[in-house]
């Protein structure tokens, strides 16, 4: 199992959006061995959120030895031409190492603040996979849909990869869902709290057999968990000080779910439940600390990661 790092973009509690802060914090990732960055996308939210592309493009820059992937990125929103131009940029000053998992965003003031029609994210996200590939194959057909028309538009330079970056998708999990999946990507990308290893495992299954049903070989389609918000400590109360302050009011989810799917506590309960996610199937995580950022990092590397070989 690998293990990546999602790049501190959201408040949640005293977030100082700094330069400093966010370099600082990749390095130590870079440093302490986790084999991806990744980054996050809203336009707006209920708390102070750094752009997620613009964040990845800085650090993209500064660290050669580790791969670059959004978790997700939000093409509906942002609109695939302009999306293609800007990860596709990325991909090349990075030399190829770039992942591109999308998906409709869970947001509607995403949608209010670009004018869109919530109910159309579905159709649109069909349609935007399927713009992003055409625009960053030059020499191949264009996309003409409802939604939108790659005819006539050019993007040069591409991307360093012929084709473009693997495109992933992201899914809770639901039959829709992994359908489109199966479809359209070449990775499916999950929710760490919006999943257990139970549910993981049932829909793993159910995704393989349909990438069957599509020509796709199950044994090499890759997968991961993204949002795995996390906080090591062996102090209970810190624990839920940590659910209930932080990491509640701005997911929305009951503390008690977060209790159980979340890795917030000591450091064996975090070794738990990564080998319990990877007897199901998972085959990358990325972390997210909620506070002390650079400390959890360390902490992770130092009293979780050991286990992981065991």
């Amino acid at each position: 199992m690998n293990i990546g790092a999602h790049l501190p973009l959201m408040d949640f509690g005293g977030h100082p959006f700094t330069r400093e802060h966010l370099t600082n914090y990749a390095g130590a990732a870079v440093r302490l061995g986790f084999t991806t960055l990744a980054a996050n996308d809203h336009m707006v939210f209920t708390v102070p959120w750094l752009d997620g592309p613009t964040a990845l493009a800085a650090v993209s820059a500064q660290w050669e030895d580790v791969s670059l992937a959004t978790t997700i990125a939000l093409p509906v929103i942002r609109g695939p031409v302009p999306l293609a131009k800007t990860l596709g940029a990325i991909d090349r000053l990075s030399g190829g190492r770039l992942t591109v998992a999308v998906g409709p965003g869970s947001s509607q003031q995403d949608y209010d603040s670009v004018g869109l029609d919530f109910t159309e994210r579905w159709g649109r996200l069909d349609e935007a996979i399927q713009a992003l590939r055409a625009l960053w194959r030059p020499d191949g057909e264009p996309f003409v849909g409802r939604y939108y028309s790659t005819l006539g538009v050019r993007l040069a330079p591409p991307p360093m990869r012929e084709g473009g970056p693997p495109v992933w998708v992201g899914s809770w999990g639901s039959p829709a869902g992994l359908r489109r999946t199966a479809r359209l990507a070449d990775g499916w990308l999950a929710s760490a709290y919006n999943t257990t290893p139970v549910l993981f495992a049932d829909a793993w299954s159910s995704l393989r057999d349909l990438l069957v049903e599509h020509g796709k070989e199950p044994e090499t389609f890759p997968n991961a968990l993204a949002t795995m918000f996390c906080y090591i400590t062996d102090d209970r109360n810190e624990a839920d000080r940590v659910i209930r302050e932080r990491i509640a009011p701005r997911i929305n989810r009951p503390e008690d779910v977060l209790r159980d799917r979340l890795p917030v506590g000591p450091p064996d309960l975090f070794a738990e439940k990564l080998a319990h996610y990877r007897r199901a199937g998972v085959q990358c995580v990325y972390i997210w600390p909620v506070a002390d950022e650079v400390k959890q990092l360390e902490l992770f590397a130092e009293r979780v990661r050991p286990h992981l070989s065991e």
